[in-house]
C-alpha cells in the first residue's frame, strides 16, 4: 500500500521524468486519506496510475467525483466522509471495472442520485452508512431493485447475510491471495505436525507410566518372595535352636544323674 509522494521525490529527480512514470505504473494500492483537495482534485493523482486497483480518498473534502482521473483497472474506491451530493454518472465512464464503492458519510439524500450506478456492471458492494438516503422507507429494497447487480448493501445481502472478509477485499489480488493461502496451508501442516508430535509424546508418556507400574509390581513380588524365603529360613533356625536346647538339657540331666549312680555303686561295694 502506497501513500502519495511529491512528484520530485517519487521520481528521484526534480522534473519528474521517466522515474515517476515507472513508479506510478507499479502502484496497485494508494491511500490519500485526509489530504486536501483543491477544486475537487488531489494534486499528483493522475491517470498515470494505470495499474491502480485500490484508491482511498476518505475525508479529503470532495464535493464531486467529476475530476477523478480515468483508472481503468480500479476495483475498490473509498470516498467516505466527503460532501458528495450527486454527479455519480462519471464513475461508469472513468472507473468501468469498479466492484466496491464506499460513499458513507456523504450528502446523498434520494434514491434517484444512485441511478447512474446502474452502468457499473461489475459493482457488487455499495456502502451508504450515515447518508440521509438510508432513512427513507424501504431503503434497502429500493436500492437492490434499482441496482440488481449488487450483492451487498452496507455489508449485508438481500437476505441480511453479512459479507465475508473475502467479499470485502479487492478482487484480482492474486499474489496476495496466493501468499495468504500458502501461509494458511503451512500453518495447517505445522498444526498437524504439532498434533502428531503431541500424540507421540502422549504415547511415550503412557508407555513410561505402564513400565513404571510393571516395575513396581515386579519389585513387590520380589519383596514377597524375599519375605517368604526369610520366613522359611527363620523357621529352620528356630527348629535348630530347639534341638540344641533339648540336647543341652539332656546333657545336664546326665551330669546330674552321675553322682547318684556313684553313690549307689559305693553302697553296693559296702554291702559286699
Amino acid at each position: 500500500r502506497w501513500w502519495l509522494l511529491p512528484r520530485s521525490s517519487a521520481a528521484g529527480d526534480g522534473d519528474g521524468g521517466e522515474g515517476a512514470g515507472a513508479l506510478t505504473s507499479s502502484v496497485r494500492e494508494l491511500v490519500l486519506d485526509n489530504c486536501r483537495s483543491v477544486e475537487g482534485k488531489i494534486e499528483g493523482l493522475t491517470a498515470e496510475f494505470v495499474n491502480l486497483e485500490f484508491l482511498s480518498l476518505i475525508n479529503v473534502g470532495l464535493i464531486s467525483v467529476s475530476n477523478l482521473p480515468k483508472l481503468g483497472k480500479l476495483k475498490k474506491l473509498e470516498l467516505s466522509d466527503n460532501r458528495i451530493s450527486g454527479g455519480l454518472d462519471v464513475l461508469a465512464e472513468k472507473l468501468p471495472n469498479l466492484t466496491h464503492l464506499n460513499l458513507s458519510g456523504n450528502k446523498l439524500k434520494d434514491i434517484s442520485t444512485l441511478e447512474p450506478l446502474k452502468k457499473l456492471d461489475n459493482l457488487k458492494s455499495l456502502d451508504l452508512f450515515n447518508c440521509e438516503v438510508t432513512n427513507l422507507n424501504d431503503y434497502r429494497e429500493s436500492v437492490f431493485k434499482l441496482l440488481p447487480q449488487l450483492t451487498y448493501l452496507d455489508g449485508y445481502d438481500m437476505e441480511d447475510r453479512e459479507a465475508s472478509d473475502s467479499d470485502g477485499e479487492v478482487d484480482g489480488d492474486g499474489v496476495d491471495d496466493d501468499e495468504d493461502e500458502e501461509g494458511e496451508e503451512e500453518e495447517d501442516e505445522d498444526g498437524e505436525e504439532e498434533d502428531f508430535d503431541e500424540e507421540e509424546d502422549d504415547e511415550e508418556d503412557e508407555e513410561e507410566v505402564e513400565g513404571e507400574e510393571d516395575d513396581e509390581e515386579g519389585s513387590g513380588e520380589d519383596e514377597e518372595e524375599d519375605f517368604g524365603q526369610d520366613g522359611e529360613v527363620d523357621e529352620e533356625d528356630e527348629d535348630e535352636d530347639e534341638d540344641d536346647d533339648e540336647a543341652e538339657t539332656g546333657k545336664g540331666e546326665k551330669r546330674k544323674r552321675d553322682p547318684e549312680d556313684e553313690d549307689d555303686e559305693d553302697d553296693d561295694e559296702d554291702d559286699d
